[in-house]
Formats: C-alpha cells, sequence, structure tokens
C-alpha cells in the first residue's frame, strides 16, 4: 500500500511539473491528426471540394468571380494582411529577431527561431511539390501567384514563425495575462493571414486550414526538441557537480 501511494505521489509530482510541455505536445500531435485528416478527405477523396467552392463563391458578387464582396478598400487591406506571412516579410522579421537575440547572448531561442522557420519552409515546398493541387481558377486571383495551392505556405510559415515567437516570449513573462495576450496576438496574426488568403481568391479554403495545421504541428516539434535539449543540458550540468576551478578558488581564498 505504502509503494502505491508512493508510485501515485511520483505520478501526480509528474504531471504538476510536465503539465505545459504534456499539453503541448498534445496540441501538435492533434494538429498533425487534423492535417493528415484533411489531406485524406480533401486530395484523395475529394469530399471538401463542394465546401471549398461554396466558400470561395461566398466571397464573391453572383456571377462575377473576379468581383470580391465588401467595400472597395477591403482586397487592399487583405493584400496588406496577407503579405504578413510572405516569405519575404517573414524572412526579414525574423532576422531582426535573432540578431537582437545574438546581441542579447540568446543563443538557445536565436537558433530556434532560425530552425523553425528555415525547416518550415523546406517543410512547405516540399509538400506542395508532392501534392501539386492546383490553385482555385485564375478569375479569382486578386493577387498574382507562382506555385503549387497545397498547403497555404503563407498560413503554414505564419504560423511556424508566430507561434514559436509567442512561446519564446511568453517563457519570459512573469504575468499571466502577459502571457495569454503573447499568444492571443500570434494566433489572431496567424488567423488573417489564412483568411485573407482566401478572401483573395489564391488558395481553397482546406489549403489554409492545412496549412495552418501542420504549421503548428511543425512549431510545437521545434519548441519540444529545444525543451528537451535544455532538460537535458540541465541534468548533464547537474551530474557533473560544480566546476572544479570554483573550489580550488575558494580553498586558495580560504588558505592565509
Amino acid at each position: 500500500m505504502q509503494i502505491a501511494r508512493q508510485r501515485l505521489a511520483r505520478v501526480a509530482r509528474f504531471l504538476r511539473t510536465e503539465a505545459g510541455p504534456l499539453a503541448i505536445l498534445a496540441v501538435g500531435l492533434y494538429a498533425l491528426y487534423l492535417f493528415l485528416h484533411i489531406t485524406s478527405e480533401t486530395l484523395f477523396e475529394g469530399e471538401g471540394r463542394a465546401f471549398d467552392e461554396g466558400v470561395l463563391n461566398a466571397l464573391r458578387v453572383a456571377g462575377q468571380p473576379d468581383a470580391p464582396v465588401g467595400p472597395v478598400w477591403l482586397p487592399e487591406m487583405a493584400r496588406d494582411l496577407s503579405s504578413l506571412g510572405s516569405i519575404s516579410v517573414l524572412v526579414f522579421v525574423a532576422a531582426v529577431v535573432i540578431g537582437f537575440a545574438l546581441v542579447r547572448k540568446r543563443y538557445g531561442a536565436s537558433t530556434m527561431i532560425f530552425i523553425a522557420l528555415a525547416g518550415g519552409m523546406v517543410v512547405v515546398q516540399a509538400l506542395k511539390q508532392h501534392f501539386e493541387r492546383e490553385r482555385p481558377p485564375l478569375a479569382y486571383h486578386l493577387e498574382p501567384v507562382i506555385n503549387a495551392s497545397f498547403p497555404s505556405g503563407h498560413a503554414m510559415l505564419s504560423a511556424v514563425f508566430y507561434l514559436t515567437l509567442a512561446v519564446l516570449l511568453a517563457r519570459v513573462q512573469q504575468q499571466k495575462r502577459m502571457k495569454v495576450y503573447v499568444i492571443a496576438v500570434a494566433v489572431v496574426s496567424t488567423a488573417m493571414v489564412g483568411l485573407t488568403r482566401i478572401y483573395l481568391g489564391v488558395h481553397w479554403t482546406t489549403d489554409v486550414l492545412a496549412g495552418w495545421s501542420v504549421g503548428c504541428a511543425w512549431a510545437v516539434a521545434c519548441w519540444f526538441l529545444s525543451f528537451a535539449w535544455e532538460r537535458l543540458a540541465h541534468r548533464k550540468m547537474s551530474e557533473q557537480g560544480p566546476p572544479v576551478f570554483g573550489h580550488a578558488a575558494e580553498e586558495s581564498a580560504a588558505s592565509p
């Protein structure tokens, strides 16, 4: 009975200390499941076609695919918000953030941002080339595009970058409301980028949903690897104990 209580206590202690990482890992696994589900339903079974076309047509004046609904300034605003997920903007902002982290000697954070964004760019291009899904008809396009449709690169890369940056910023915030605010800004920014891609007629809705899903999964994977690396490094430092030179210096200072 005593042994069982000790084991339950250890399990409870583990869950308390690791609840955050486990929750984030669960989110990443669910996002990966959503991506696989969307891919299967949309590309292999074709069940999402009617849904995609319905959403696209709902955002256009009836019978006029080149005429978006809404005020005249809305398409221009959508282009501006969509650019927050473009490679050029993300690379520029990432370079500024990485430079700031290097100046502050936050080498782990700078490495994580670089791996997350660079790896995400490789992953999204590989997925586009693999699936080669055609974009919506050209008449719906409100801006030029050059590559395949699935998944949305803007949606995926914005999820990767903004969520990764939000997690890094949230970790150094002491107040809970600040953590919530930072993550909420990242989620809203990612959502706006994806929604504008649909409104601009350059992506099907399932492209954006898939981009969000795989982007979230990749961001979580990068974060979890960084978390595991930090834990491993901390454990090795703990096992090594205090530095030898530190003891020698203390003994030297204590001797007459």
